[in-house]
């Protein structure tokens, strides 16, 4: 397939049976695909569900409809993915808690505060910002694969509630009520966790 073949002409080629080419759209968009889940699945786990994204874009091809540009359409399938991932990651429960510094504590201590799930600035040393990191990371997977993903998309990755919709296929008015449910609920595992005091577990 030429490298200058549009994305149509790429689609229009596999629909009719060379299914072969379909290797160029992965070749041409796994950068974009990879930035998405990078930043929502853990990276060991960033390849399987980059793949994962790939081969549903691959079986729901017939339904693309070429209004809006295809890398848009595929970053949906991304974020999806991603759900997905939360989803049975939720299911089997399998995270863990690495002990934090107190600068660490303190920052994710805001969590819930007004300010946004992170609560101001990082700690700015590169380690503790990884177990600060790391902890969020588990706190999220604490919620269900919904609300862990209306949180990283409308307060970790600054989407609007119109952004965030599109990306999940849900109403804008279902993305603002689930967001608020969803902050809550992390509000409420911070006092659990004994984050908002400073103590120890």
């Amino acid at each position: 397939m030429p490298h200058h073949a549009s994305d149509a002409d790429i689609i229009d080629r596999v629909l009719e049976g060379d299914v072969d080419v379909f290797e160029a759209l992965v070749d041409r968009y796994t950068p974009v695909v990879w930035r998405i889940v990078a930043a929502k699945v853990p990276r060991q786990e960033a390849p399987e569900v980059v793949h994962d994204t790939f081969v549903r874009a691959y079986r729901s091809l017939p339904g693309f409809s070429g209004r809006h540009p295809f890398a848009n359409w595929l970053s949906r399938i991304a974020v999806r993915s991603c759900h997905d991932f939360w989803r049975e990651r939720y299911r089997r429960r399998e995270v863990t808690i690495s002990s934090l510094s107190d600068e660490s504590r303190d920052w994710l201590a805001g969590v819930s505060s007004e300010d946004g799930i992170a609560g101001g600035n990082p700690p700015p040393d590169p380690a503790a910002r990884f177990e600060a990191r790391e902890l969020l990371d588990w706190l999220l997977a604490h919620l269900s694969a919904d609300d862990r993903m209306v949180l990283t998309l409308t307060y970790l990755e600054g989407l609007s509630g119109r952004e965030a919709a599109e990306m999940l296929g849900w109403s804008t008015s279902k993305v603002k009520v689930r967001s608020h449910r969803a902050r809550v609920k992390l509000s409420r595992l911070v006092e659990t966790a004994g984050l908002s005091t400073g103590e120890s577990r």
